[in-house]
């Protein structure tokens, strides 16, 4: 299943309401949402012939479409089913029950041809389910279908043998499953032992006698051969010999084993070989491209006209190119928004940022166009970019202006106010006033981000200011001698003044530096007196200390002496004590 897609049970695609094809809006929408490319399998058959349970067995349950037991048709209109099976898990099979052919209640036959007709314009896989055998009507039923629907364009007439247009038909249309339910016959031919697939080009291989009959025979062969170069056939025994009006509730083991073997070869078949849906350029259809496809062909259906292959492709075009457009100028229009900072610097600045952006739009167009038949789309698309670039061009222009005059009035505006203020009208007024002038363009070019009307801005407004140039320059030269000289005097007087006053201030750092001066002495005869104390105190701790040392070494001198005579009288008394004990 596409992503966000979710199907619990079929909805009906295309209504019969009083004979008119009706779309129904719930199930466009339901396709509107799934982007991938789909495989569209749809099943047209007489009524009452079992191609409701066939589908279900495709979706992988035994319940969903209408599957009737009684002579009355169950299904009316189209019915859909987006499912996707475990046996393809990465493709969203879109299922296509259709309403039965041949039913005795309908009030107009057309109204089958319809829906055979879009079966087969819709599909990428197209299961033909008939009863019994592949029998001459069921035949000419498709032949005449295909005769309906003008062969999408003539197909299969005899150009056709053309290699490049029968390539064509194998990539586009739909492959053809021939379903022969109840099956009776012997698959033997010439006493050979024929396949399915056998016994369905037997059945279409036109005869080669030429005469009128043989005719009538081959042409609506060789209009089915053409018209679908690829095709299988699948051939169903009875399901069962019991009563089948309870079909899709018997369980498996109910059922016939051969019967039981076919469905689950068929289904395996429709999920391994089935193929995308392609249009004319091998564009795959999604979603909104079957969509889209559904209204064209239902549309034209039902105004009388059914529809041409080219004309379907074309209006889908018109759809999705126009889309296209639209997303690609969407798409100009957020970049530019974004990346876009006005004004530029340079106009190239902006033209290549334009080339780059209009690169990108034009790769967004290419994805999502349909067939653009001679750049129709493009150059309309390549046309409103070029608008949008002179757009651009003329916004660029205006922001560059807008810019300009905003940094022109915040630089200069202090200027005028001093012109205003008189500070320019004397003497050398105008040389200051030009100096300033430069002074501040400096400024001004300095600014970043001024645009492509920078230097013409500027000497707008630098001519609109030239009358006030002029008036002060006038004022410059109109002042007289007479002021200029006591201008000069004033000057001199303050330069007295000044000189006056440079004298004082020598003065005074003059008597300054002489209080210093003595200052410096006084303190250097206060140093050296402490000086001097502080030398005859360090002597006469020096004196006390050596003072103090000698008398130590003399009492160490009296102690030893001491010291030496103790040990001679001890020495004498142990000698006299020794002489005593002998004469004892």
């Amino acid at each position: 299943m596409a992503p966000g897609v979710h199907m619990p049970d079929p909805v009906c695609l295309i209504e019969n309401i009083d004979e008119q094809l009706v779309v129904n809006q719930d199930a466009l929408e339901i396709l509107s949402a799934i982007q991938q490319p789909l495989v569209v399998v749809a099943i047209v058959g007489l009524y009452r012939t079992g191609k409701s349970y066939l589908m279900n067995k495709l979706a992988g349950t035994n319940q969903g479409f209408s599957v009737g037991s009684t002579v009355q048709s169950h299904t009316k209109g189209i019915w859909m089913w987006c499912v996707s099976p475990r046996e393809a898990p990465d493709h969203t099979f879109v299922l296509l029950d259709t309403e039965g052919l041949g039913d005795v209640e309908k009030v107009d036959e057309a109204h089958d041809y319809k829906i055979f007709a879009l079966a087969l314009l819709l599909s990428s896989t197209f299961v033909y389910n008939t009863k019994y055998q592949i029998d001459q009507h069921a035949v000419d039923l498709l032949h005449n279908v295909t005769e309906v629907t003008n062969l999408l364009l003539a197909r299969c007439s005899s150009d056709l043998a053309e290699g490049e247009d029968a390539a064509n038909l194998e990539s586009f249309f739909p492959e053809l499953v021939w379903i022969v339910r109840d099956f009776y016959l012997q698959l033997e031919a010439d006493g050979q032992l024929l396949t399915a697939d056998e016994y369905l080009e037997n059945s279409l291989r036109p005869k080669q006698d030429t005469g009128g009959g043989a005719h009538k025979f081959n042409l609506p062969r060789l209009c089915i051969q053409k018209f679908f170069p690829k095709k299988k056939c699948f051939l169903f025994d009875l399901p069962s010999h019991r009563e089948l009006s309870q079909l899709k509730t018997l369980p498996d083991q109910e059922l016939e084993p051969e019967f039981v073997q076919t469905v689950s070869e068929f289904c395996s078949y429709i999920f391994n070989h089935s193929k995308l849906k392609t249009l004319p350029g091998d564009i795959k259809v999604n979603g909104p491209c079957l969509e889209s496809l559904v209204l064209t062909y239902v549309n034209a259906i039902n105004s009388g006209n059914l529809p041409c292959m080219e004309n379907s492709v074309l209006a889908l075009a018109q759809i999705e190119n126009t889309a296209a457009v639209q997303k690609a100028i969407a798409h100009y229009d957020e970049q530019m928004g974004q990346k876009a900072q006005l004004p530029t610097e340079t106009l190239q600045e902006l033209l290549d940022l334009h080339r780059a952006v209009e690169r990108e739009a034009i790769a967004v167009f290419m994805k999502s166009s349909f067939k653009d038949v001679d750049q129709k789309f493009q150059k309309e698309l390549e046309t409103q970019l070029e608008a949008k670039q002179e757009g651009f061009c003329q916004q660029n222009l205006q922001a560059s202006s807008e810019r300009c005059a905003a940094l022109l009035r915040e630089i200069f505006g202090p200027l005028e106010e001093e012109v205003n203020q008189g500070v320019y009208s004397k003497p050398g007024g105008h040389c200051r006033y030009i100096q300033k002038i430069e002074s501040l363009k400096n400024t001004y070019y300095q600014k970043p981000q001024k645009g492509i009307q920078a230097e013409e801005t500027l000497q707008k407004y630098l001519m609109s200011k030239e009358s006030v140039s002029d008036t002060i320059l006038q004022s410059d030269l109109m002042l007289t001698a007479k002021e200029k000289e006591l201008e000069e005097a004033r000057v001199k007087a303050a330069a007295a003044q000044a000189e006056a006053r440079r004298q004082e201030e020598i003065q005074r750092q003059h008597q300054l530096r002489m209080e210093e001066m003595e200052r410096n002495h006084q303190n250097q005869l206060r140093q050296m007196e402490q000086d001097r104390i502080n030398r005859l105190a360090q002597q006469q701790r020096e004196q006390e200390q050596e003072q103090q040392r000698r008398m130590q070494e003399e009492a160490q001198r009296i102690r030893q002496m001491l010291e030496a005579q103790t040990a001679r009288s001890h020495k004498g008394i142990r000698r006299f004590r020794k002489y005593t004990k002998y004469f004892k």
